[in-house]
């Protein structure tokens, strides 16, 4: 746990000194119908989701939760690194560390603790990612996840497949079908709320869901 705590605030210190323009702190608040995951549903109900990022040129840092309306709330809390590579002609090459946490343990003995390193690229309207989760003593779970994406408009399409957690039996699967879209709904003439919507059909665990969202 004290790695992780020591390479986050590394690649900090590092994109401090890299970047001192176009940087900055930003905040904000998911409102979700339900929480759904690379086609996988945690929790019953709706849930916000907060979030809170760090900035400077193509680095990020921040962390980001999710917390249910219900008991059963499945609630998480994240943090996460990136850096953005421009490849120009609106392509970007993104590498992400995401350090997952699910409260109700103790949060430095590190048993709920999940590591995933992923490296992502768009392409224009094109993007694909690919994800290896790993558990706190790099042996707990080792799971693969696959994503592709295309934005057709204002459609997004999503096919993503993986092993392990991600499926039923464990084996390698498609589990994550979607289609998407999102509108700004005007409040005053002045302020609007980002609102999206998603249907999700998960092959593997034989799981349809459809999911509204709001943003602030």
């Amino acid at each position: 746990m004290r790695k992780t705590l020591t390479v986050f605030f590394f690649l900090l210190a590092g994109a401090l000194s890299l970047n001192t323009q176009a940087q900055g702190w930003d905040t904000g608040a998911d409102f979700v119908s339900s929480y759904v995951w690379r086609g996988t549903k945690f929790g019953t109900g709706p849930a916000v989701q907060p979030w809170a990022e760090y900035s400077t040129g193509g680095f990020a840092i921040g962390a980001w939760g999710s917390y249910g309306f219900t008991d059963d709330e499945a609630a998480e809390a994240d943090l996460y690194a990136s850096y953005g590579f421009d490849l120009g002609d609106a392509s970007v090459l993104t590498v992400t560390l995401t350090d997952y946490y699910f409260p109700g343990t103790n949060y430095f003995d590190g048993d709920a603790h999940f590591f995933e390193p992923m490296l992502g690229v768009e392409l224009g309207t094109f993007s694909f990612a690919g994800a290896y989760m790993i558990g706190s003593d790099a042996t707990d779970v080792s799971d693969l996840y696959l994503e592709a994406g295309l934005e057709l408009g204002s459609v997004a399409l999503t096919l993503g497949a993986g092993d392990g957690a991600y499926t039923m039996d464990g084996d390698f699967n498609v589990c994550n079908i979607g289609i998407g879209t999102s509108k700004e709904l005007k409040i005053t003439d002045t302020f609007s709320i980002p609102v999206s919507g998603a249907a999700i059909l998960n092959p593997s665990s034989e799981q349809f869901h459809i999911v509204v969202s709001l943003s602030l």
